[in-house]
């Protein structure tokens, strides 16, 4: 049997585990367990210099990348909307004005 935590906010001895979450009898507090909240953040992408990427992130292309099939380059400096993270190797799925869907690498990217 796991040892449950405190209540973060009245420090009661007597929290209990409800469905996901964790419950305080005394003054009514619903937190999720670290362990819980560490293992639903599973994809971490971070782009060029090192910062965290998430799903709606705006970023910028950091140099111009070759795109199969159309005859001129994404140009570095081109701001991209709205990101979506997937698992794989081209981590950023987006829309690229003029270019339509694209897969990117999170590496040719800065957060804008």
């Amino acid at each position: 049997m796991e040892k449950i935590p405190p209540c973060p906010a009245c420090q009661s001895l007597y929290a209990y585990e409800m469905d996901n979450k964790l419950v305080c009898p005394e003054c009514a507090f619903e937190w999720v367990s670290k362990a819980e909240s560490e293992a639903e953040t599973g994809l971490v992408v971070k782009d060029s210099n090192g910062n965290l990427l998430a799903d709606g992130d705006s970023v910028v292309v950091i140099k111009n990348l070759p795109v199969k099939g159309s005859p001129t380059p994404i140009k570095g400096g081109t701001k991209v909307k709205n990101i979506r993270l997937v698992e794989g190797d081209h981590n950023i799925d987006c829309k690229i004005d003029g270019f339509g869907s694209m897969a990117l690498k999170s590496e040719f990217v800065k957060k804008a």
